[in-house]
């Protein structure tokens, strides 16, 4: 089977690779140098890191392998203020692309060196912390030091001096490669150039919007209209059950864009039963396409490969429902493969009106679904429309003078588009940073555009906002290509992954989860991220990359990032970072004279079957900083063991085995990953422990165990881990166990961060644990859970409720299962200034809301079983007796959310005070005896949406056209009465 690159490559119409082809020398030259660029860079920081971060007598001893690294880095150096230089004469001679790929090689080597040296010293640290302190210590008791003598350095055993002479020896050896390439091109001969004009890039001005929102498009109202008119209309004008629309245009112009907005039309969603969006792309897998329409249809989960049980399948869910299915970035031509998945046939089970909605690049793609009477073809946008896609990235936030004064330069830029929408969209993101005018010259006037005209322009200012990145941004942004195409994007693993790479160093004192977080915002204000998924509180978590610029970044790495098919190998290219897909049941293993195991830093398999890995396999991916054996979020991978051999992995910083159901449980070895950054073993419900030696992972900065409820503990050694900034679940331990992490142990822990759930509270010696555990201090946690154990009998949840007391930069909480009956204990949440999200659940045994209407940042509450409540009254407005109120309560809150609150009866505010004057959805589920709706929420006019369900006496008052109080509501657009 070919790969997605392999089989591109063999399409004569992919316009990417006609492109590449086309002037592919001096283009790939450039490349590389780029490329080396970024690579020296972030090396160059290591290089710092290593030799004045672990200094005194402990480098200068290892024979004087300081001076080597020291001679390296100024080669490196030298090398670096002249790559500039070397991009503009290398188109004149052939031999330099050769020199920048020795130079990549010789790189990466000495990375892999220093890395090793680095971890020597920290397995010391570890080791002789572990000695001082024991398995389950909590606090270090004694400085680390390291024995020397005067004349040698010497770490007590004869094999450790000979490791350190070995280490010291390939430095040598490299630093002398170094110097022959640094031979082979004459730097004299190159210009200098200034080197890190890209560093104060994020802090050019203050942004107001993170994201442009393109919820409309720019001149394809016409198109759009006729797509609607072809989708909504009841039957097919040419006289067929099915209907099959084509939208063809090439890439970047905008298919998947109209169609997404029309997909997401709230006539459209009204007028099918079902819709499916499933994303093609190249090669065209029917079995995968099949599942995926499956999924999407909340059909039953299968292991089976079998087309025709799959389909079967398909036909069963489908059947009298009137089905949109929307096939995106289809590319095949081969009438066998459109015939074997059988859509249309399956299709005529479903009712009339149903439509199989496809974009693709290629005319011949509706040609061989016969659709080319209802194809409708995308063109080139007009100037004037992509002068306005323009102008809404490049003028975003700028005063109206600012735009006037660059608007004549900007129409000029706008021109080197061909209206082409990318391109637009590409270069207006670009110029956002840019602050003067000739600054935007240089954009206009670029040597890019000098390239040879090809079918598709959209390359070219994609190569311009590249190139304006700084080289560590770079290499994030080419790193995101080991994903697939339409492949969602989230964050915060991005940011892990970026770090596991040592893409994220900082000669300051920055925290690099913040640096990760302002390049993640450079590359989707620059376009290269879009289709954001964002929480409920409006915060960025997830993106995808267009198809184009997905293409683009592949091909700017070369062979470094391959993704593979099922058991398809790469060739014998030194491939840097590895994703299989489609593994099937069984041990991966790779033969043993599969060299190319030996280079690799990333192994990603994603939809895969494996149970193991075998130790040989193991043993050859020596270099290794990234392994993702994530199962399928659906179905849960096979995983069931993780040989020990993984403990020879030194430079791991990055273990993803998350969704694998049948892990039971981590080998010991994981403790010895000194390096590693990140372990997620979230949603391994059979996972019964974590290694007991935890404690000697002394860099680990983000642990995940969310969802595996099979741990009845985190292990003591956890509490000595001062560099963890992310635990998203602590399980309070059931008992006594000497072998548990406490509560208590997290009050060290002072830089938590981001989201943190404690779990299984309840027991008797829990609120001193709470108090000692020092909420109050997390000054970094954005978000706290707490759940208690759902049991009937207990007390003392009162004084743990009173401890709890959480930092006043809280902006989320959401407490479940507390066995409280009044909201006194709860007295703290009134100085949560920046919460801005409330979730209870499950308070049975209280009888009044909590008074929540003076929180000031408050966007969203959610109020849940709490069954005893029969009165909604001033106490949850905050109001206390005779007080006299003034001001707006519920000054901001926006979502509002009510479910199974049994006995709730009546919800009753003074008429005179303004109340949620923000509000724009209101749910209120299951709450049978509730009467009526306030009086203040009449005069709402942010009300957008009320969905009353399961509520037979509200039901009556304001049901449709009939009820009583139904004039009160009936102005409010969405609504929802049953």
């Amino acid at each position: 089977m070919l790969s997605r690159r392999e089989a591109r490559a063999h399409s004569s119409n992919n316009f990417i690779f006609d492109y590449l082809f086309f002037f592919s020398y001096n283009y790939n030259q450039v490349i590389t140098q780029k490329m080396a660029e970024a690579l020296i860079s972030v090396l160059l920081e290591q290089l710092a890191s290593v030799v004045y971060q672990h200094t005194n007598e402990v480098v200068k001893l290892v024979l004087n392998a300081d001076k080597d690294v020291k001679s390296f880095s100024s080669k490196l150096k030298a090398i670096q203020a002249v790559l500039e230089d070397a991009e503009k004469k290398q188109v004149t001679e052939a031999s330099v692309g050769d020199w920048l790929q020795k130079l990549k090689d010789v790189s990466y080597e000495m990375d892999d060196v220093l890395d090793e040296w680095n971890t020597e010293l920290l397995r010391q640290q570890a080791e002789e912390k572990q000695e001082v302190e024991g398995d389950n210590a909590l606090v270090t008791k004694k400085k680390v030091r390291f024995p020397m003598s005067s004349g040698c350095f010497c770490f007590g055993q004869v094999n450790e001096v000979i490791h350190h002479h070995n280490i010291a020896r390939r430095i040598k050896e490299l630093n002398e490669k170094l110097t022959s390439i640094a031979g082979e091109r004459d730097l004299s001969g190159f210009h200098q150039s200034t080197i890190g004009g890209h560093d104060e890039q994020f802090t050019q001005r203050q942004k107001t919007s993170s994201f442009v929102d393109i919820s409309m498009i720019f001149g394809r109202e016409e198109e759009k209209k006729n797509l609607l008119s072809k989708l909504l209309r009841e039957s097919n004008k040419d006289g067929g059950r099915v209907l099959v629309i084509p939208i063809v245009g090439m890439g970047g112009m905008g298919k998947t864009t109209l169609t997404q907005l029309v997909y997401n039309h709230e006539n459209v969603t009204a007028h099918f039963d079902k819709k499916v969006w499933v994303c093609v792309s190249d090669p065209f897998d029917e079995i995968k396409i099949a599942k995926a329409i499956i999924e999407n249809l909340d059909g039953p989960q299968s292991s089976s490969n079998d087309l025709q049980n799959l389909l079967r399948c398909i036909k069963t869910l489908v059947e009298n429902k009137k089905l949109l299915i929307v096939l995106d970035d289809v590319w095949t031509e081969d009438k066998t493969k459109w015939e074997n998945l059988k859509l249309q046939v399956i299709m005529q089970s479903c009712a009339q009106g149903s439509i199989i909605l496809v974009t693709t690049r290629k005319e011949e793609v509706a040609k061989m679904m016969r659709a080319t009477s209802n194809m409708i073809h995308l063109d080139k946008l007009s100037d004037m429309d992509c002068l306005a896609l323009f102008n809404s990235f490049a003028f975003l936030d700028r005063e109206e003078d600012e735009a006037n004064s660059f608007g004549a330069i900007g129409e000029e830029i706008v021109k080197k588009c061909k209206g082409l929408p990318l391109a637009a969209k590409t270069l207006g993101s670009l110029v956002w940073y840019k602050k003067t005018r000739e600054e935007w010259r240089d954009v206009l006037n670029s040597k890019i555009w000098e390239l040879e005209e090809v079918e598709q322009q959209v390359f070219r200012p994609l190569l311009l906002s590249y190139f304006d990145l700084a080289p560590a941004v770079k290499m994030c942004l080419l790193y995101c290509v080991i994903f697939p195409k339409d492949y969602e994007l989230q964050k915060d693993n991005l940011i892990d992954l970026w770090m596991s790479q040592d893409y994220l160093n900082s000669k300051g004192k920055k925290e690099k989860r913040r640096i990760g977080q302002n390049y993640f915002d450079s590359l989707s204000m620059r376009s290269f991220f879009q289709d954001f998924k964002k929480d409920n509180m409006g915060n960025v978590y997830g993106c995808k990359m267009h198809d184009i610029v997905h293409d683009f970044v592949q091909f700017l790495t070369q062979k470094e990032c391959t993704i593979i098919e099922a058991v398809e190998l790469p060739g014998d290219y030194k491939v840097r970072h590895l994703t299989l897909t489609s593994l099937p049941e069984g041990p991966l293993s790779f033969p043993t004279s599969f060299d190319n195991c030996k280079n690799m830093r990333t192994l990603t398999l994603l939809d895969s079957s494996i149970t193991t890995i075998s130790p040989g396999s193991i043993m050859q991916m020596k270099c290794l900083r990234t392994l993702n054996l994530s199962g399928n979020k659906t179905s849960g991978s096979m995983l069931n063991e993780v040989p020990k051999e993984i403990g020879k992995l030194i430079h791991l910083r990055y273990m993803d085995l998350s969704w694998n159901h049948n892990l039971k449980e981590l080998p010991d070895a994981v403790c010895d990953l000194y390096n590693l950054q990140t372990l997620d073993v979230s949603w391994c419900d059979k996972l019964e422990k974590l290694p007991k030696a935890m404690g000697k992972l002394i860099n680990l900065k983000h642990l995940y165990v969310w969802a595996s409820d099979g741990l009845r503990y985190l292990p003591k050694g956890i509490g000595s881990l001062k560099s963890l900034q992310v635990l998203d679940c602590f399980y309070v331990c059931e008992g006594d166990d000497d072998e548990a992490l406490k509560l208590g142990d997290l009050g060290i822990m002072d830089q938590l961060q981001g989201s943190l759930v404690i779990d299984r509270l309840g027991n008797k010696d829990d609120a001193s644990e709470i108090d000692k555990a020092q909420l109050g201090k997390k000054e970094h946690l954005s978000h706290l859970g707490v759940w208690f154990l759902d049991e009937e009998q207990r007390k003392g949840d009162e004084e743990i409720v009173k401890a709890l007391q959480p930092h006043q930069n809280l902006e989320s909480l959401e407490i479940w299962d507390c066995h409280i009956g009044t909201t006194e204990s709860l007295y703290w949440i009134k100085s949560l200034r920046n919460l801005r999200r409330v979730e209870l659940y499950g308070w049975k045994f209280c009888e009044f809301l909590p008074p929540l209407g003076k929180l000031p940042s408050l966007e969203i509450l959610e109020i849940r079983r709490m069954e005893k409540v029969k009165k909604a009254g001033v106490e949850f407005l905050g109001i206390e007796g005779e007080e006299e109120v003034s001001g707006i309560l519920f000054p901001k809150l926006k979502r509002l959310a009510f479910e199974s609150m049994e006995n709730w009866e009546e919800w009753a505010f003074l008429s005179e005070i303004t109340i949620m004057p923000r509000l724009s959805e209101l749910q209120i589920e299951r709450c049978p005896k509730l009467k009526a709706l306030p009086e203040f929420l009449y005069k709402i006019t942010a009300l957008r949406t009320l969905a009353i369900m399961g509520c037979p006496i509200l039901k009556g008052e304001y049901e449709k056209g009939v009820g009583k109080e139904w004039h009160n509501i009936s102005h409010i657009p969405n609504l929802t009465i049953g």
